[in-house]
């Protein structure tokens, strides 16, 4: 019997195989960058806000702690966004005529509030608790970043699962004493590690297993 098909078609499947396997390969790659990228993430990206805050002239110049605004980081899983009225406890006695605080004083005027665009802004899918941290020796900074330092607010770090995991599974590099949870450029006073595994026993972290465990993020 004839041969049907020619002997370079053994040719053109071994080429059209290997090449589909690694045009499979490099999509997966493109996929990959491209999910962990900042067009995805979001990461040091600038968000419009109504009005321009600076966190690096509020922390970062007058030394005002997070505790003023974020009232509820300390006994609730939200960091809430202050009132209107925490605002007025400055600038009804200065930038009285500034124009760029107009809708500051609509919003206390109007009895209405400022609609902030949230920066960290979670999947509905995962759980999250700002005192369970903060109890723990996570300090606002490991998250959010020197905000000291932000004109305006972004997104520090990607907040992808791998993300938080990297530090679930080595809570030792991270953790630090309470009273320096609210502190930028914090600067441990001695070994980093020694000292977040002190930290762990005090403040009964829980074993990775259990911080790991999907259940603990995804309820």
């Amino acid at each position: 019997m004839s041969q049907i098909f020619h002997r370079s078609t053994n040719t053109f499947s071994r080429i059209t195989i290997f090449g589909g396997v690694f045009i499979l390969a490099f999509l997966t790659w493109v996929f990959t960058v491209l999910d962990r990228s900042a067009y995805a993430t979001r990461q040091h990206q600038v968000r419009d806000q109504p009005i321009p805050f600076s966190h690096a002239h509020h922390v970062g110049a007058l030394g005002i702690d997070c505790r003023y605004c974020h009232t509820t980081v300390e006994t609730s899983s939200f960091a809430n966004i202050p009132p209107t009225k925490t605002c007025m406890n400055c600038h009804s006695q200065i930038w009285l005529t500034s124009p760029t605080l107009e809708p500051v004083r609509a919003s206390f005027r109007d009895d209405k509030s400022i609609s902030w665009t949230r920066v960290h802004d979670l999947p509905d899918f995962v759980y999250f608790n700002h005192s369970i941290h903060v109890a723990k020796g996570v300090g606002c900074e490991t998250c959010h970043g020197r905000v000291d330092r932000m004109p305006l607010m972004y997104q520090q770090n990607a907040l992808q699962m791998e993300w938080c995991l990297n530090c679930h599974r080595n809570t030792e590099k991270y953790l630090r004493p309470k009273e320096f949870i609210t502190t930028m450029g914090y600067q441990p006073a001695g070994d980093q590690e020694e000292i977040g595994r002190r930290l762990q026993k005090e403040y009964n972290v829980q074993s990775v297993q259990l911080l790991t465990s999907c259940s603990t993020c995804h309820r």
